[in-house]
């Protein structure tokens, strides 16, 4: 689907009808800090106030007037591709982002953190000196493939309901996830200039980067946290091609740059968010 829109003022109903009237997928740009349920919302926010909607709410489930969700969740402390489904696009979700993923990691050596992330408290410093660049690319290999991986604590899988992330922040205590079996397509070290590494991951969904730079760390006998994280591909959207910043969240946009479902598209609903990635 593709279209432009006058730059003469539309009429309140017209422009509502044509944003409810969206079905497809797009991808955005989520930049560093808010989480991806606050970054769908403010998008939503926007385009309904675009439409004319007064006092839009676009985190109330009932009576929505604007279908949208996301299709893997990206940490708060991450940025990059965000693939957005709205309308009958948000049941393409699952069907379509099923193929690989594609990240830039900064690693840290010598320091681990509870989240295994930088937002996080250093629960452990160990010496590092003793690594060098060989040593990241021999490890890498083991990492390669078909591999089992226990997912972070601090993560948006679920317990009774409820993230692991937000009953850790309230104090409960909560217990690792079993290990589960993830795919490494590809792991690949950029740069290193220690403390510092980079890693170039493709990896298939339910995969966590900042589980593998902790894992890595210990397999290089110290520790290590992701200290930045881009997520460059989702599916088949890149973020150099085609994610929209915030400037251009607005219909014209969209209308330009979404990919339109198929009459035939009978894929799962995934106006829920999916709880893996990152």
């Amino acid at each position: 689907m593709a279209g432009n829109i006058s730059s003469t003022a539309v009429p309140t109903t017209s422009s509502l009808f044509k944003l409810q009237s969206l079905n497809g997928l797009f991808a955005i740009h989520k930049k560093q800090g808010p989480t991806s349920a606050d970054v769908l919302n403010t998008l939503k926010e926007a385009l309904l106030k675009e439409a004319g909607v007064q006092k839009p709410n676009p985190r109330k489930r009932r009576k929505q007037s604007l279908k949208m969700g996301h299709g893997g969740t990206l940490d708060s402390a991450a940025s990059g591709v965000l693939v957005v489904g709205v309308g009958n696009g948000t049941k393409m979700l699952g069907t379509m982002l099923t193929g690989s993923k594609k990240y830039v990691a900064v690693g840290e050596l010598g320091k681990a953190t509870d989240t295994l992330d930088a937002t996080g408290s250093v629960i452990l410093e160990k010496d590092f000196e003793h690594i060098t660049r060989s040593d990241i690319e021999e490890k890498l290999k083991s990492f390669t493939g078909d591999i089992m991986q226990v997912p972070p604590l601090y993560s948006a899988l679920k317990k009774d309901g409820q993230r692991l992330s937000v009953l850790l922040k309230k104090g409960h205590k909560v217990e690792a996830k079993p290990a589960r079996p993830v795919t490494v397509y590809n792991l690949t070290l950029q740069e290193f200039k220690p403390p510092l590494f980079t890693l170039d991951i493709e990896c298939g969904g339910g995969f966590y980067v900042r589980s593998l730079v902790d894992d890595l760390g210990k397999a290089l006998s110290s520790c290590a946290h992701v200290k930045k994280l881009i997520r460059t591909k989702q599916g088949g959207f890149t973020l150099e091609e085609h994610a929209l910043h915030e400037g251009q969240w607005t219909l014209e946009h969209i209308l330009r740059s979404l990919q339109p479902c198929s009459e035939s598209e009978q894929g799962v609903d995934c106006t829920k968010p999916s709880e893996a990635d990152t």
